[in-house]
């Protein structure tokens, strides 16, 4: 039976070549993956390694946890299962109903305007230019 890992606090240097490369030693991987950044395609920091074998997995849990990896002490440990929906079955992302992906849409400014007249609230209206010198010469001369 095949057991995943979960490594965290890589440096950000570690690519999966490098990643395999740590935890090979330990036994057969089914699977190494290095978590990245989808936009900027950088390491996040952390991956999972699936072994073929549980106790190569246990022993590389063992071995590994806190060791200094170019000058980052790795936490590795047994991962936790993907969060599931309340339904009980994984959903992932693209599944979803594009409800739930949206977000809340913002009120046209009509019905804003008429929310603050509702409250009391007086319109701001941008003044001109001349009301504006006129104000200030009368306040100069007085």
């Amino acid at each position: 039976m095949s057991k995943r890992i979960y490594v965290g606090n890589l440096p950000w240097s570690v690519d999966k070549a490098a990643f395999e490369g740590l935890f090979s030693p330990f036994g057969e991987i089914e699977e190494a993956l290095v978590i990245s950044d989808k936009y900027t395609g950088r390491s996040r920091g952390f991956g999972f390694v699936t072994y073929k074998n549980d106790a190569d997995a246990d022993k590389a849990i063992g071995d590994m946890n806190e060791k200094d990896v170019e000058g980052r002490n790795i936490v590795v440990k047994e991962a936790r299962p993907a969060r599931d929906s309340q339904e009980g079955e994984q959903v992932k992302e693209e599944e979803k109903p594009k409800e739930e992906k949206q977000k809340p849409k913002e009120k046209p400014v009509e019905e804003k305007k008429e929310e603050k007249a509702e409250e009391g609230e007086k319109e701001e209206t941008p003044s001109e230019p001349e009301e504006d010198k006129k104000e200030s010469e009368e306040q100069i001369e007085k």
